[in-house]
């Protein structure tokens, strides 16, 4: 299936190096719950396909602190993944990849401790229920993505989309 369709041509796929002008998350813009080195605050991608799985690569940081470089397992084998950032902080998520190889979805639970309003010193488990779907181009030159989060410290579910460009 990576390598050709049932019609015997060669498919787009998810490997290479892509850049976006903004990262997934608009620079934390809209979920401000991410670790350096998360790949949602990446401009910059690169992506390893095999046949039941994606390895991305990112080095990301936030404004004024070094970049941290982490590596992520996207697979299809619809099992959990996890990633623990420490003390109530962490993701888990599911991945899907349609059919064709076209499409991936993934759907991430980040949890993470935030100040309680008017009461800076204490903490509460907060979590931010996220829906992704990369969307190859017909000619592999883009993905898109069109994300979605919903936080349980805001009730209401923003969207957005986010385009990486293949470098090179």
């Amino acid at each position: 299936m990576l390598a050709q369709q049932k019609s015997g041509t060669h498919r787009v796929s998810f490997s290479g190096e892509w850049r976006a002008k903004e990262s997934i998350a608009m620079d934390g813009n809209i979920v401000c719950c991410y670790n350096s080195g998360d790949r949602m605050l990446a401009k910059t991608m690169k992506i390893e396909e095999q046949v039941n799985f994606l390895t991305v690569e990112v080095s990301s940081s936030f404004p004024g602190t070094a970049p941290v470089t982490s590596q992520e397992k996207l697979a299809f084998d619809g099992k959990a993944g996890e990633i623990d950032n420490g003390p109530g902080r962490g993701k888990k998520f599911t991945v899907k990849l349609s059919g064709d190889g076209q499409t991936m979805t993934v759907n991430s639970i980040v949890h993470l401790m935030v100040a309680t309003p008017y009461h800076v010193n204490v903490q509460k488990q907060t979590f931010v229920y996220i829906t992704e779907v990369w969307k190859l181009s017909n000619d592999g030159r883009s993905i898109s993505v069109q994300a979605s989060a919903k936080s349980s410290l805001i009730g209401s579910e923003r969207s957005w989309k986010t385009v990486f460009d293949k470098v090179g």
